[in-house]
């Protein structure tokens, strides 16, 4: 098992990883790097922010609420 590859505290699974440093688990957990592991909501959406031109390339992970 490599390091990415996850186990999901709540019901032992392996979690998937949508980006680098956030996977989620079939049954609603997540982890992400500098959280840790947290519940996902209904209203949660993950994006991936890059950085403005001319600056060393990188990407954020944001955790956004969806508007109803």
């Amino acid at each position: 098992m490599g390091k990415s590859n996850k186990i999901c505290p709540r019901c032992g699974r392996k979690m998937k990883q949508q980006f680098i440093g956030l996977q989620h688990c079939k049954c609603g957990m997540s982890w992400k790097r500098d959280i840790g592991f947290f519940e996902r909501e209904p209203d949660m959406v993950f994006t991936l922010q890059h950085n403005r031109p001319g600056q060393k390339p990188s990407r954020l992970i944001r955790i956004e609420r969806r508007e109803k």
